[in-house]
């Protein structure tokens, strides 16, 4: 199914059309009524069934909607220039809205790559670009749409992990949206073209962990920032150190691989350690 232009005129001439047939045929009536005269009896009759006919082919399209128009179960096209219009009488004219609509989805808890269990929503902005579509390749185009968008939210969240602990995955959830909500798009947009839907956007607005594991991974998240965090620190106490052994010998103080040692292992552990130091008083040498 296929949407095409439906046949149309101004609505305005098809009123004064009818106007004028409802008039003749009154006027036929009336000059019936002295020698009823059956010719103009059944002229009356035929002129004001003949208007009433054309008055079940008026029809009003707001802006940003569709008329659907049907003739004895046969589409023959749709109307979507807004104004008041005359089709082909004795028709059904079904409603298609042409506006951008939004869906929220339900909070919905699936598994993500890695097997966690998480809660995710998303929202989800589209419109109707094909009214025949819309009405009869599908039951329902709003639910065939909230039910779509379930689908493919539970599908592209189980594809990528909700945060990632190692290099194994490039993409995750919490760390790439803007990424996923792309994929989303795409692969929405393939489930609803069969309903004559485009979909303008997709965002996610909810993305956490389950409550059931939500502790253990907060614990593990605290856990991961803590490692980096002492991996930035070493790296800087190392060039520290470096930097302090390189200005010792430019000032020409030599240092043997003992003292060197020493002096390492104590700027490290001043730099490093996450307590104050302290101090510990040598009276002897290195070596004794």
């Amino acid at each position: 199914m296929k949407t095409k232009q439906a046949w149309h005129l101004n609505g305005f001439v098809a009123i004064l059309l009818a106007l004028v047939l409802a008039g003749l045929g009154a006027f036929a009536f009336f000059q019936s009524a002295d020698n009823n005269n059956l010719v103009l009896i059944f002229s009356g009759i035929l002129l004001v069934a003949i208007a009433g006919i054309i008055c079940t082919s008026l029809t009003i399209v707001q802006p940003n909607e569709a008329k659907v128009i049907t003739f004895f179960g046969r589409y023959i096209g749709s109307l979507s220039k807004d104004g008041l219009w005359m089709v082909v009488p004795l028709t059904v004219k079904m409603h298609v809205t042409l506006r951008v609509n939004n869906f929220n989805s339900q909070t919905l808890k699936v598994n993500d790559a890695e097997g966690n269990p998480i809660e995710i929503g998303a929202v989800v902005v589209y419109k109707v670009i094909d009214s025949a579509k819309a009405s009869f390749d599908v039951d329902d185009y709003e639910s065939f749409v909230e039910i779509q968008s379930e689908t493919a939210v539970r599908h592209i969240a189980a594809q990528y992990p909700y945060d990632s602990f190692s290099a194994e995955h490039t993409l995750t959830l919490r760390g790439n949206a803007d990424e996923v909500a792309e994929k989303l798009q795409t692969e929405l947009q393939e489930r609803l073209s069969v309903a004559g839907v485009a979909v303008l956007e997709t965002r996610l607005t909810h993305l956490a962990y389950a409550p059931e594991i939500a502790s253990a991974m907060l614990q593990r998240q605290q856990a991961s920032a803590i490692v980096s965090a002492r991996k930035q620190i070493v790296d800087g106490a190392v060039g520290m150190v470096e930097a302090a052994l390189k200005q010792l010998e430019e000032k020409g103080i030599e240092l043997d691989s003992e003292r060197r040692a020493a002096m390492v292992n104590n700027l490290m552990v001043t730099i490093v350690s996450d307590r104050s130091t302290t101090p510990v008083i040598n009276t002897g040498t290195l070596y004794s």
